[in-house]
């Protein structure tokens, strides 16, 4: 089955034309609930927008097939990174999509969101008799997952599934991601006149700073550590009072996550309780009319998203294999550090895997696409349908 390149090119277009950043997929949210239906589907979109307060839902479709064959559940997300709004797309001559570098382009998610549009296209233009076909349109994807996280699983009677949202060329698919986990630290100090009596003050930041300090960032073994921000101070001339960092961790290995996030709390713990153990020392004499504990850091930890391992032998990762052989692509099984929403289908025990549909440089304003890169991708969603 043969995908028509001027029909997904212009939907392509159509798509990346819509504002969509997280939690503004409204106006995206109607176009897909239109196009759906046009192919037939009993489309629903829940109420997540009101758990976290963004303009609409998570959109689900349900088509009906063969009760003999496999029921196949697909997904993308209609959401979209910052700078995301007023994208202008140009396709250039060697059929490379690009925005005019002011904006993301959007291939990350519409070109996993075409991909499964024109593919169902493909299967129903040629007659092809398959299963039920199952969908999930996300939104606030890119906010670790928050749409399908609040998802009503109980509506889902696929065992397999296939999201497409993973970077590269069509023809590989990860088997395997890590769990991510969020951190926040809040160390509170004391302050005072930085010019005329610094030794009165306590430094949260400088606490902050050892413990950062004492913090291995980067690649630390299999996981990745790092520190992304740091807010502290309103002014030059005051002993910073507060200072709150956040940071992440990334691990194949859930348990090992967790404790790595664990022990850099203790860290932040241990030094924000030396600015007592200074003051002790004469450094600083504590004001007892200070709001605030002072030596005390406030930490908190969130995982966004559970690990997941599909072995390379499971039915959906087969499948996967079979027809990227009948489509002449490598069929790579692999890994990613990335996050996505397929973490949530394994986690309610569907097996699913996350397929490289054509997007380049992703969450940044030299995203872009290919092309051919749509077309295999629909006709790998085609496939993947009607493989027996």
């Amino acid at each position: 089955m043969k995908a028509n390149k001027e029909r997904i090119v212009n939907e392509f277009l159509e798509l990346t034309s819509i504002d969509s950043e997280s939690y503004n997929e409204r106006e995206m949210a109607d176009a897909l609930t239109l196009k759906l239906e046009a192919l037939g589907f009993d489309v629903e979109e829940d109420t997540v927008d009101d758990i976290i307060d963004g303009t609409a839902g998570n959109l689900y479709a349900f088509l009906k097939g063969d009760p003999n064959k496999e029921s196949i559940l697909f997904s993308g997300h209609m959401d979209t990174v910052k700078p995301g709004n007023g994208k202008k797309v140009t396709i250039h001559d060697d059929g490379k999509i690009t925005s005019d570098g002011t904006t993301v382009l959007g291939a990350d998610d519409i070109a996993g969101v075409v991909g499964i549009l024109e593919g169902i296209r493909l299967v129903q233009e040629a007659g092809a008799s398959v299963g039920d076909i199952e969908i999930i349109f996300s939104v606030c994807e890119e906010q670790h997952g928050k749409g399908v996280k609040n998802f009503d699983y109980s509506k889902i009677q696929s065992k397999l599934a296939y999201a497409l949202d993973l970077t590269g060329p069509p023809g590989a698919a990860a088997t395997q991601a890590p769990s991510i986990v969020s951190f926040t630290a809040n160390v509170f100090g004391k302050a005072a006149h930085a010019g005329f009596e610094p030794e009165k003050g306590l430094n949260a930041l400088q606490a902050a700073a050892r413990a950062i300090t004492r913090i291995d960032q980067g690649h630390v073994g299999e996981m990745t550590v790092n520190i992304g921000k740091i807010k502290s101070g309103i002014a030059t001339n005051i002993v910073t009072e507060e200072c709150f960092v956040a940071g992440e961790v990334r691990s194949f290995d859930h348990e090992a996550a967790v404790a790595e996030v664990e022990r850099i709390g203790d860290i932040f713990e241990e030094e924000a309780e030396k600015l007592v153990l200074e003051s002790a020392n004469g450094m600083a004499p504590i004001d007892p009319e200070v709001g605030r504990t002072i030596g005390e850091c406030q930490f908190d930890y969130e995982v966004n998203i559970r690990a997941f391992d599909i072995p390379h032998d499971a039915e959906v990762c087969k499948r996967f294999q079979k027809a990227c052989g009948n489509l002449g692509l490598p069929g790579d099984l692999v890994s990613t550090h990335g996050g996505s929403d397929n973490a949530f289908f394994v986690e309610q025990g569907i097996d699913g895997i996350v397929l490289s549909c054509g997007m380049y440089d992703v969450h940044s304003t030299k995203e872009y696409s290919y092309v051919e890169d749509l077309v295999k991708s629909a006709e790998l969603v085609a496939e993947l349908l009607t493989v027996d």
